[in-house]
């Protein structure tokens, strides 16, 4: 049960789900990374990004504040800096070069709302959609990092993952991979996740 090359469906259960992703991803990230949070308001993106980037990091305890007013953020992990960039408030992508953008694109980078990085989206990327469903369920649809790992590791790690195409067909993400929802919205004007 593999989706197209790179191409997952995750059930998030519960929160301990969200975070078990988030430690499977950190496990596979590395220098030179992006990893691109997509999804409505209170789809999961702040819980993944937290849990990431402890997990990266290597400090269960560590306090992760948003990044919403400071639009970057940046931890110091063991094996690179990461960058946290909440992109909610961005101007436009040329806004990017005063957050240290291309520096920042030495270590590794987790990007909430990427849209805004127009031509600047790394075509490297972990694209990772959060969504909920009109049932209540969350879910996580990863696209990219093909050689890093399969539905085979995934399910090591404890997840069951559905083919993309089943998730294509169950309308839990765009018409091309993109971060829309079953409503064909990102996110209602001025919400934030």
């Amino acid at each position: 049960m593999s989706g197209a090359a790179g191409e997952y469906m995750i059930i998030l259960e519960t929160e301990e789900t969200t975070q078990a992703l988030a430690s499977f991803l950190a496990r596979q990230a590395g220098a030179g990374d992006a990893i691109l949070l997509s999804g409505p308001l209170g789809a999961g993106k702040s819980v993944l990004a937290r849990a990431f980037l402890r997990a990266f990091c290597q400090a269960p305890d560590m306090e992760v504040p948003s990044p919403t007013y400071t639009l970057v953020q940046p931890y110091a992990a063991p094996a690179c800096t990461v960058h946290h960039f909440d992109l909610w408030r961005l101007g436009g992508p040329d806004e990017l070069d005063e957050l240290g953008w291309d520096d920042a694109r030495d270590g590794l980078v987790l990007v909430e709302w990427p849209e805004r990085l127009e031509d600047l989206t790394p075509p490297d990327a972990l694209h990772v959609t959060l969504d909920v469903r009109p049932d209540g369920v969350r879910v996580a649809h990863l696209r990219g990092w093909a050689g890093r790992f399969d539905a085979q590791a995934l399910r090591a790690a404890g997840f069951e993952p559905a083919p993309a195409v089943q998730a294509a067909s169950e309308g839990l993400w765009g018409p091309h991979g993109t971060d829309e929802t079953a409503s064909g919205a990102s996110a209602p004007d001025g919400a934030r996740d």
